[in-house]
C-alpha cells in the first residue's frame, strides 16, 4: 500500500493543484526521505522551478519540472500526499511539505518513514527495472504469458514482483487471483493459456474498478483531499481475515507467500 490504483488516484487528484505552479520552498521534517542528494541541495535545486507535468510509472510519481530535472516520489507502505490550502499545523507524521506559488502546500505524510524522493535527469535511473504497465495497450495476454514463461515462483509472488508487472501489490494480486480462480501458490509457468487469459482480464478489471473507486483506504492511504478511497468495499478476499467467500460462503483462508499475507478461497482457487 499504496498500489497502482491509489497512486493513479493521487496523480489524477494532484494535477489540478500543481500543473503550471512554481515551487517556492520545501520544508523537511525528516531529511531521510531524500535519496541521493542532501536535503539542502535537493531544496536549492527545486526552488523556483515550475511543475509542467505529472505521470505515474508503476507505483512511482514522476513530476516534470521546467529545469533539467524530474522529481520522483514513492509513497511506499504508508505514504500519502495531501493538499492543504492554509498554513495550519501539518498533521502528525508529516515528513516534507512542498510550497507552491498559489499558497497551496503538498504535504508528504508517512507514518512508517519508508517514503522516498529523488531528483533525477532521467526517470529510467529509477524506473528502468520495472515490468510492463498492466493497463497500457501494449500489455496483452501474450505479454503476460511471456512474463510468466518457465517461472517456478508462486504466481502471487510474481504478480507482486515489480520487475514482472509494474504497480500490482499484495491486495490487488489477491483480488485478481480470486477473480481468475487461480491458487496463489501455483507456479507462474504452470498456468494454461486459458488461465492466463482469465488472469489478464481479472488484473485489468480489478485495477480499473479500484481506480474508479479512488483506491482502497485499508490503513494509511488517503486521497489528496484527505478523504478515503472506497475500493476496499468491493474486495472479495483481500484483507479478508474472518470473512467468508462470497461465492461458496466458506471461510477465506490466509497463508504466507514469500513473506506476504495472502488471502484466498480454497474452493474457488483449488491448488492443482
Amino acid at each position: 500500500m499504496p498500489e497502482l490504483p491509489e497512486v493513479e488516484t493521487v496523480k489524477n487528484e494532484l494535477m489540478p493543484h500543481i500543473i503550471g505552479r512554481k515551487l517556492t520552498d520545501i520544508t523537511f521534517f525528516w531529511e531521510g526521505i531524500v535519496k541521493q542528494l542532501s536535503a539542502a541541495e535537493f531544496r536549492s535545486r527545486l526552488i523556483g522551478q515550475e511543475i509542467t507535468g505529472l505521470d505515474r510509472h508503476g507505483k512511482y510519481l514522476v513530476f516534470t519540472l521546467s529545469g533539467d530535472h524530474l522529481m520522483v516520489m514513492h509513497l511506499k507502505m504508508s505514504g500519502s500526499l495531501l493538499v492543504s490550502q492554509d498554513s495550519t499545523e501539518p498533521p502528525k507524521y508529516t515528513r516534507a511539505i512542498i510550497h507552491l506559488d498559489t499558497g497551496t502546500r503538498i504535504i508528504f505524510r508517512d507514518p512508517r518513514k519508508f517514503g522516498a524522493m529523488w531528483l533525477v535527469d532521467d526517470r529510467r535511473t529509477i524506473t528502468d527495472k520495472l515490468g510492463p504497465e498492466p493497463l497500457e495497450d501494449n500489455f496483452t495476454p501474450a505479454v503476460l504469458a511471456q512474463r510468466l514463461h518457465h517461472r517456478k515462483a508462486p504466481i502471487k509472488a510474481l504478480l507482486c514482483d515489480q520487475s514482472v508487472i509494474a504497480g500490482i501489490g499484495n491486495m490487488y494480486a489477491d483480488e485478481a487471483l480470486f477473480a481468475a480462480r487461480i491458487h496463489p501458490l501455483r507456479w507462474g509457468g504452470s498456468l494454461s493459456p486459458e488461465e492466463i487469459e482469465r488472469l489478464f482480464q481479472a488484473i485489468q478489471q480489478i485495477l480499473r474498478t479500484a481506480i474508479a473507486n479512488k483506491g482502497a483506504s485499508i490503513v494509511n492511504y488517503y486521497r489528496p483531499s484527505g478523504e478515503p478511497g472506497t475500493a476496499h468495499f468491493e474486495f472479495k478476499v483481500a484483507h479478508g481475515r474472518g470473512s467468508t467467500c462470497p461465492v461458496h460462503n466458506i471461510p477465506i483462508q490466509r497463508i504466507t507467500v514469500r513473506n506476504r499475507g495472502t488471502y484466498f478461497c480454497p474452493k474457488c482457487q483449488v491448488e492443482t
